[in-house]
């Protein structure tokens, strides 16, 4: 087949940059956040929000592979294309929470085929003094897991025992993606910064949702529950230097990347609120709740922010 340029409706959506993802991710975690406290309709709000999204960018991710292969792999080869992974489980979480199962194995299936390619592709061009994105190695692997994790009580304890493997890869790409952190990128980072702290964060709902799977016992329960609250904590602490730097220097244009930023303030709050369902510490999930309305609110200025750049 004859590359050609994607053109029509489709060609427009193609255009758009992988890290648009960020804003499917976003989106779909606050659903998830809102469920978890009882904001039911706002919450399938967001999910129809995300879903919608999702769907367009996932037309224009096909027609550019069809239309336009060597921009394709171009971009395959960027942290940012792996927030296709990544959306695609937080759509999956929120849908087998809704008890949407056959979907979220739709999903979780389609995350999987994807999760290799892209993941391959972006550790071969990964830089030193990466910008934030490049946590999306873990961000995107933690997904597969958490997703893996959720589905285990409905689907198998054997997905619980897939999940493991990949919470422990995630933790390795974490280090691999903080090595080559620019840590500058705190004061002057636009948005995709917070994903240092997000994909912590992610790690931690992933072990939650491991050890609330309960396939484990005894010692490899009691290390799993260490594992997250110490994950947990350790995103907490990201969290508040991440905030200082953006009170040391004020960063308030609308950016793209400001979704990225959306995104782990939201995954925190759901890891903490997860956490304390999984291990019992009852304060987690006051700290979740009101961080969850922290990711709303700054989810709502950055979508005024879109919608004024437009």
């Amino acid at each position: 087949m004859s590359e050609r340029s994607p053109s029509g409706s489709a060609g427009r959506w193609a255009t758009l940059p992988p890290a648009t993802g960020s804003a499917v991710m976003a989106t779909g975690i606050l659903s998830v956040g809102l469920h978890l406290t009882g904001f039911e309709l706002l919450s399938v709000v967001a999910l129809w929000l995300a879903s919608a999204l999702w769907l367009l960018l996932t037309i224009g991710f096909t027609a550019l592979f069809l239309g336009d292969r060597r921009r394709w792999r171009t971009s395959a080869g960027t942290p940012p294309a792996l927030t296709a992974v990544a959306a695609t489980t937080v759509l999956g979480v929120r849908y087998e929470l809704l008890g949407w199962t056959p979907v979220a194995v739709g999903l979780l299936v389609l995350a999987a085929l994807v999760w290799p390619v892209l993941l391959i592709a972006v550790l071969r061009h990964l830089t030193r003094r990466a910008p934030g994105a490049a946590f999306l190695i873990c961000v995107a692997t933690q997904g597969l897991a958490v997703l893996s994790a959720v589905l285990a009580p409905t689907c198998g304890d054997w997905l619980a025992w897939a999940a493991l493997p990949l919470f422990l890869l995630g933790l390795v790409l974490y280090g691999d993606a903080l090595t080559r952190f620019d840590f500058g990128q705190v004061v002057r980072g636009a948005g995709d910064h917070w994903i240092a702290g997000g994909a912590m964060a992610i790690s931690a709902l992933a072990g939650s949702k491991l050890l609330a799977s309960g396939v484990w016992s005894g010692g490899a329960e009691t290390a799993l529950r260490t594992t997250t609250l110490v994950l947990l904590a350790l995103d907490l602490i990201w969290y508040v230097v991440l905030l200082g730097g953006e009170i040391v220097r004020p960063r308030p244009g609308y950016d793209l990347l400001r979704w990225a930023t959306v995104f782990p303030l939201g995954m925190t709050a759901v890891a903490a609120l997860s956490t304390s369902a999984a291990t019992g510490v009852g304060w987690l999930d006051s700290l979740g709740r009101v961080l969850l309305w922290i990711a709303v609110a700054v989810c709502l200025l950055t979508a005024y922010g879109f919608a004024r750049a437009r």
